[in-house]
């Protein structure tokens, strides 16, 4: 019987997510498995992987044949370099320990990139955020401004308007005043 490792397709249509199982060659995508060794989720940013190491590694040992895409998975969680690895211990090429402070730098080194990976993507995002603000900010003063100027002009128009009214009703108190004056001049020369 031919073992592979491969990923079980579950989720809905545009979200699916899968778990990572052992499952005869022969048996259909979804269907009979052997044993679930983990899970794969790329809907997360960076995709999400859970994977039971010492499984994995037991069936990589036994000869169990990852598909191409569970292979870059186990590659990415180490399980591929500490096969490698134990071959080397088999081998005489170095000891256990050796293997293993080899494999612990190299997950050292690996967690470093990717803490260097999240910590740009958060500075960049905490920029992005600033200049936002900063564009958002040069709106508003700008939006102020013309709303400002906006009122003072209407203020100025209802200055003007009520001068031109005040005036307009002093000449108009005027001429009123004028007339019965000119009213008597006419009646005098008379």
């Amino acid at each position: 019987m031919a073992t592979k490792i491969r990923l079980q397709r579950h989720g809905h249509k545009d979200y699916a997510f899968y778990p990572i199982v052992i499952a005869d060659s022969r048996a259909p995508r979804d269907g009979r498995f052997i044993e679930r060794i983990g899970s794969y989720n790329p809907n997360t940013n960076p995709a999400t992987i859970s994977l039971n190491f010492e499984r994995a590694l037991y069936w990589i040992n036994v000869g169990a044949i990852p598909t191409d895409t569970v292979r870059n998975i186990l590659s990415r969680e180490g399980v591929m370099l500490m096969k490698h690895l134990q071959g080397g211990v088999k081998k005489g090429a170095f000891t256990e320990e050796e293997a293993q402070r080899r494999f612990e730098a190299w997950k050292a080194e690996k967690q470093a990139k990717l803490d260097a990976i999240r910590n740009k993507e958060r500075d960049d995002k905490k920029a992005d955020y600033k200049k936002a603000i900063a564009e958002e900010a040069k709106k508003n003063e700008a939006k102020a401004e013309a709303v400002a100027k906006k009122k003072a002009e209407i203020a100025a128009a209802k200055a003007a308007a009520e001068a031109e009214a005040a005036k307009a009703a002093q000449e108009a108190e005027a001429p009123a005043e004028e007339a019965p004056a000119s009213e008597e001049a006419p009646a005098a020369e008379a």
